[in-house]
C-alpha cells in the first residue's frame, strides 16, 4: 500500500502529466492557427502520450489499494511568439517535469517503496527521450528559422510522427 505522502505526490503528478497534455493542446491550437498543421499534428500526438502517461500513474495509485484525488489544472498559454519558441517551451517543460520525476523517485527512496521506484524507471527513461527529441526539433527549428521553404519541410516532417 502506498502511503499517504507518496499517494499526495503521485496525485500532485497526475496533475502536472494532464497539464502537460494541456499544454501541447494549446500549442497544437496555435500551430493550427499559424497554418503548420504537421506541427500540430505532432504536439495533439504529445498531448495523447502525456494523457497516457497520467493514466499510467492512476492506474498505479488504484492498483497499490490508494486513492487517486484529481487536482484543478491551470490554464495553458495560447499564445506564442513564433514557431520556435514554442519547442522552446517544450524543452523547457520537458526539463521542468524531468525534475518533478526525480524528486518522486527520491521521494521514493526515502520511503523504501520499492514499487513505486521501479515504476518510476520507465518515468526516468521516458523523459530522457521527451527532453532528446524537443531539443532535437528545436536545434532543427534553429537552424530552418521561423519562415520559409525549411521550416514547411520541418512542418511536414513532423506531420509524418504516428504514420507508418
Amino acid at each position: 500500500m502506498l502511503s499517504k505522502t507518496m499517494q499526495e505526490a503521485i496525485n500532485e503528478q497526475i496533475k502536472h502529466e494532464l497539464y502537460s497534455a494541456y499544454l501541447y493542446l494549446s500549442m497544437a491550437a496555435y500551430y493550427e492557427a499559424n497554418s503548420l498543421p504537421g506541427f500540430a499534428h505532432w504536439m495533439r500526438l504529445q498531448a495523447q502520450e502525456e494523457q497516457s502517461h497520467a493514466l499510467k500513474l492512476f492506474d498505479f495509485v488504484v492498483d497499490r489499494g490508494g486513492r487517486v484525488t484529481l487536482q484543478a489544472i491551470a490554464q495553458p498559454p495560447s499564445e506564442f511568439q513564433s514557431p520556435r519558441q514554442v519547442f522552446e517551451q517544450v524543452l523547457e517543460h520537458e526539463r521542468k517535469v524531468t525534475s518533478l520525476i526525480h524528486q518522486l523517485y527520491a521521494l521514493a527512496h526515502q520511503e523504501n517503496d520499492y514499487p513505486t521506484q521501479v515504476m518510476l524507471q520507465w518515468f526516468i527513461t521516458e523523459q530522457v527521450e521527451e527532453e532528446k527529441n524537443a531539443a532535437q526539433i528545436l536545434d532543427t527549428m534553429q537552424m530552418a528559422g521561423d519562415k520559409g521553404q525549411a521550416l514547411i519541410m520541418l512542418d511536414r516532417a513532423l506531420g509524418q510522427r504516428g504514420k507508418g
